[in-house]
């Protein structure tokens, strides 16, 4: 009986640990090689509300087909994107190519 009870106060301390953590969200923006300015902007908006709600954001860019010959183009637009929102969070991963993905991390920063 003494046993049992000892597993129930395990579980309910558990479980208000539990409740108690936080859930890390990621959020993703996919931008193309040869992103334009407009779409750039819109894209870059949704990140600084992404980033402002404490949500993780990895961006990244996709590269289709016989894009892949623009890997600068990509990691020039992901560098550009991180500048930009060093206000809102700092890199935790610098762009990295994977396969025909360049993706980067960038963490929110904490609420003063």
């Amino acid at each position: 009986m003494d046993y049992k009870k000892f597993l129930y106060e395990q579980k309910k301390r558990d479980k208000a640990l539990k409740a108690k953590a936080t859930k890390v969200v990621v959020k993703e923006i996919r931008f193309g090689p040869q992103t334009d300015d407009h779409d750039y902007e819109f894209k870059k908006k949704h990140a600084e509300k992404f980033l402002k709600e404490g949500a993780k954001l990895k961006a990244f860019v996709f590269f289709k087909g016989r894009s892949i010959v623009f890997k600068e183009q990509g990691q020039i637009l992901l560098l550009k994107l991180a500048q930009d929102l060093e206000d809102y969070g700092k890199v935790e991963q610098m762009p990295k190519l994977e396969g025909k993905r360049m993706t980067m991390f960038i963490a929110p920063k904490k609420a003063k």
